[in-house]
């Protein structure tokens, strides 16, 4: 025992005489001290932490060199060798924020997202089909978002001022040529297609991606649903119709089918119409969504036929008497899609969609017909670089044919045309560090019908405030080819264009959101008219048009303040102005309303099992032309404005009895007038108010929902 302790005395100072000195600091990039990153020698127990000012300081033992790793949480480990020689080493290390994609920056400038996967969600899928007024129809419920117009004798999107031929549709990632369905003059239309059979939605109100073209102001981007998890009936009684759907699923495959069947008749003679009804609106819709998980990825089939007809008596204001009007229209859509991983860190995106539509119009015994055929074709490919540098491009097809037939006693006309749009894109997303993101690229587009091609550059910018809040930008150039009623007589257009120029706010804590958007859209290229020439000379089309629209959107979204509520509110300024079409100079479109403003709220009263929904809009007066006036478009209609209500009793857990109302309070709306073509005998234009066929919009209806548990049901689905 004493040889031990004198050994150990005989080395002592040889072992504190033979140790480095380790001192330095650490910090961020920006020179900000660590509290707490360790610094260790690898392969050793020597090291320490820093204090609050970065600082650390620790002994090791003598070598020519050594490895050291120093980590903190947030940052990337670093890995750091040195010479040693001297006895004292002094370091200043500074270390990089590790990257994390979930907590990164997200681009939100322009868009809203509904869906459980997003990372940047303000309405969930549930809330696209659930606000009060909305009727199940997903164009009705994203006319309470800021940006929108509400145009009561269309029921199409109108955004930022831009007409609703300026909004295109996608489902998963293929064009929708003919989103509507089929309406009476001066009446709302609904969307097309079921939202039951959608999981998710983007609805981009501008500065959206490269990706999509054939749009001047918005997209919407509808996701069918992916694979379910159980078998699962689904049956509808409804005041205006029945509906039933069914999903069976098998291991990799799951089949959805829907039918849809509407008849307006019990209920218009119920509710007095302001429409001379023959024979009143009738539809059947049936769809089919199937899919497939592969190996690699999940290849998905939606199938969409509707069909509707009605007959009805129509004032004539020329001729001061009623015309006979019978409409049938008819729309298929047949969509695919696939996407799969195809190496490494290379994702494929297949899709492609068919459109055959159909409408018939006999006035008096004279038929007007409107056909198009359209096929789209597209291929993505995204790729990671890193986790920090992204590519998305690709490549598409559009194939477009549209005939319009006329027959008459008198005449018979028959016009068509065929249009090849070849369009490709490519964007990079970089993240520059956690906190600021940026997607650049661009967009080529080609007509061989009008023989035009563009370029339009992309940018858009986001930077993270604060944990819960950012900055956004977004600029592009947004093209167009016209409408088809003007291709159909002139293929000397050329493509019509919009710039984008958005900057926006966003903030989220703790289910309160807010987001505050202003934006500027230039038009150029607009079609316009030539009024003193027939409609049918190519001459009468040119592309002299333009326009501008500049305005800020708000929108508040709280879940949090009141117990079992949520509601939101929406307001959107809007100024624009347009010399386009038959425009004699520049002046507010009849489609654009300068103030909008929606409320919508929603609670659940436990005790009684029942979802309560209501929302208010208000739109401020549009203006029209009142060709007895000198100045043009400088009459306002009157302000629309709408208090809707609806229920939802839960009977059972697979059993939903529903009720809901438009306008309970009778509010009378109109929109405008409408205009004789040719002055009476004393030169004044005769005129007649449009108003919709009655006040107030009522539905009730049972949900039944047959499943192997017997829990689910189609709160999902209603209101």
């Amino acid at each position: 025992m004493k040889a031990i302790w004198i050994i150990v005395i005989f080395l002592a100072p040889y072992y504190i005489f033979s140790q480095h000195t380790i001192t330095g600091k650490i910090t961020n990039e920006k020179g900000s001290p660590l509290l707490g990153a360790s610094i260790i020698v690898s392969g050793t127990y020597d090291g320490t932490i820093t204090n609050q000012k970065g600082v650390f300081k620790f002994k090791t033992q003598k070598v020519d060199s050594i490895l050291l790793i120093c980590q903190y949480i947030g940052f990337e480990t670093q890995q750091i060798p040195y010479l040693i020689n001297s006895d004292t080493l002094d370091l200043h290390i500074r270390m990089k924020e590790k990257f994390n994609e979930l907590e990164a920056v997200v681009i939100t400038a322009g868009s809203f997202e509904a869906g459980d996967k997003k990372k940047a969600v303000l309405l969930s899928a549930l809330d696209m089909i659930t606000t009060p007024g909305a009727s199940g129809n997903v164009v009705n419920a994203l006319q309470y978002l800021p940006g929108t117009s509400n145009n009561g004798e269309s029921g199409k999107l109108f955004v930022r001022g831009g007409s609703s031929d300026e909004s295109q549709t996608y489902i998963d990632g293929a064009l929708v040529q003919n989103p509507y369905n089929a309406s009476a003059p001066n009446t709302s239309v609904r969307s097309r297609f079921n939202p039951f059979m959608f999981e998710g939605n983007v609805f981009s109100t501008g500065g959206f991606s490269a990706e999509y073209g054939e749009a001047l102001s918005s997209v919407l981007l509808l996701d069918t649903k992916g694979m379910q998890n159980e078998d699962q009936l689904d049956i509808s009684i409804l005041s205006i119709g029945l509906g039933l759907a069914g999903t069976k699923k098998w291991k990799k495959t799951a089949v959805t089918a829907s039918v849809d069947y509407s008849n307006l008749t019990p209920y218009m003679k119920l509710v007095p119409q302001g429409i001379h009804w023959n024979k009143m609106p009738e539809s059947i819709e049936s769809a089919i969504s199937f899919r497939k998980k592969t190996k690699k990825g999940l290849w998905k089939v939606y199938g969409n036929y509707s069909q509707t007809k009605f007959d009805l008596m129509d004032f004539n204001i020329d001729s001061q008497v009623e015309d006979k009007l019978n409409l049938a229209n008819k729309n298929t859509y047949i969509n695919t899609s696939y996407k799969g991983i195809i190496g490494k860190e290379w994702v494929m995106y297949l899709s492609g969609a068919f459109t055959n539509y159909i409408e018939t119009i006999n006035i008096n015994s004279n038929l007007f017909e409107e056909t198009t055929n359209g096929l789209h074709f597209k291929s993505k490919f995204t790729h990671s670089f890193s986790k920090k540098f992204k590519l998305n491009t690709g490549a598409e097809v559009f194939t477009n044919n549209y005939n319009q037939q006329f027959k008459s006693t008198a005449a018979n006309m028959n016009q068509e045309f065929s249009d090849q749009h070849l369009g490709s894109f490519i964007e990079f997303d970089w993240y520059l560090s956690k906190k600021l993101v940026t997607r650049f690229g661009g967009r080529f587009d080609h007509s061989t019908y009008l023989k035009h091609e563009k370029l339009s550059p992309r940018i858009s910018m986001a930077y993270k405030i604060s944990k819960n809040s950012q900055m956004s930008f977004a600029y592009g150039q947004f093209y167009q080819t016209p409408k088809n009623d003007f291709m159909l007589y002139s293929n000397k257009l050329t493509f019509e264009l919009a710039n984008h120029y958005l900057l926006n706010y966003s903030f989220t804590r703790n289910k309160r959101s807010l987001k505050i958007e202003a934006y500027c859209k230039p038009y150029k290229n607009l079609v316009k008219f030539n009024s003193a020439l027939p409609f049918y000379d190519p001459a009468y089309y040119s592309n002299k048009g333009n326009g501008l629209a500049y305005g800020i959107d708000l929108f508040v979204r709280d879940k949090k303040t009141i117990k079992n509520g949520d509601y939101w509110i929406s307001y959107s300024y809007l100024d624009t102005k347009r010399n386009y079409l038959n425009f004699p100079s520049t002046a507010t479109p009849r489609f654009a309303s300068k103030h909008n403003i929606s409320v919508v709220y929603k609670h659940w009263v436990r005790k009684i099992r029942t979802l309560f929904g209501a929302s208010f809009s208000y739109a401020s007066p549009r203006f029209f032309n009142d060709p007895n006036e000198i100045s043009f478009n400088c009459q306002q209609m009157r302000a629309y404005q709408s208090l809707n209500l609806n229920a939802s009793f839960l009977y059972r857990e697979n059993v939903i009895f529903y009720a809901s109302a438009t306008n309970v309070l009778g509010y009378k709306q109109s929109y405008g007038y409408e205009f004789a073509n040719t002055p009476n005998e004393a030169g004044v234009y005769e005129k007649a108010l449009i108003t919709p066929p009655a006040d107030r919009f009522f539905i009730i209806g049972c949900f039944i929902t047959l499943s192997k548990t017997g829990d689910k049901n189609q709160l999902d689905k209603i209101q």
